[in-house]
């Protein structure tokens, strides 16, 4: 999924792959490419399928990496006992919906000093992909909603995991992507434009947002 300069969503491409592999990867990606994509889109979100991370920078060099908060948060709860896990969610959330990077900065070091002596591993999960959950910053407020998540393809694919368990297998390997298709091309005509799409051009030309906000030009 990606979106056009007035912030329209659109469907870019499906495809079966082995595994989340990074040719799988790489052959989508250049696929998009020869299709016309020639530009490097500025952010890519996604989970941590380390196909698509290591496709990434073989077909498009300068695209920037942000890591799903969806995912990252239920992976780090993964390694934490039940009791602990509605305060450290509580503690996530502070970290992705603070106001300024400083203050998910505070929040982040905050969540590691308190579980890292006993959850050594729930700390590390976090902390390996630290600067990629925090790249949204750099980006327009008005799309922090949209770039922190992969929630906008996992919706789709519920309706195609829905019809696959009424259908009760995949049929074949052409069908299966033909319902696929046909699914996620009806599921796009409800889909909801970008906020803020007149920053699109912004961020297309490449400036970089502070804190979600614009740098106002400094006269000479």
């Amino acid at each position: 999924m990606g979106a056009t300069p007035e912030g329209k969503k659109e469907l870019i491409a499906v495809t079966d792959g082995y595994r989340e592999s990074e040719q799988s990867w790489k052959t989508l990606l250049l696929d998009l490419k020869s299709r016309g994509l020639e530009i490097d889109p500025k952010l890519a979100t996604g989970d941590g399928a380390l196909g698509f991370w290591k496709a990434l920078p073989q077909v498009f060099g300068t695209t920037r990496s942000q890591r799903c908060w969806v995912h990252k948060t239920a992976n780090v709860l993964d390694c934490l006992p039940k009791r602990v896990q509605p305060q450290a969610k509580r503690m996530l959330h502070e970290i992705y919906m603070a106001a300024t990077k400083r203050e998910a900065e505070q929040a982040f070091d905050l969540f590691l000093s308190t579980y890292e002596a006993k959850y050594p591993k729930a700390t590390a999960c976090l902390a390996k992909d630290r600067d990629q959950l925090l790249t949204f910053y750099d980006f327009p407020a008005e799309h922090w909603i949209h770039l922190r998540t992969t929630n906008p393809i996992e919706s789709v694919f519920a309706t195609v995991r829905l019809r696959h368990r009424r259908t009760k297998g995949n049929g074949s390997r052409r069908a299966c992507l033909t319902m696929v298709f046909k699914l996620m091309q009806s599921a796009s005509k409800r889909w909801r434009a970008l906020n803020g799409p007149a920053l699109i051009p912004d961020v297309i030309a490449g400036v970089v947002f502070a804190d979600g906000i614009k740098p106002t030009e400094v006269a000479a």
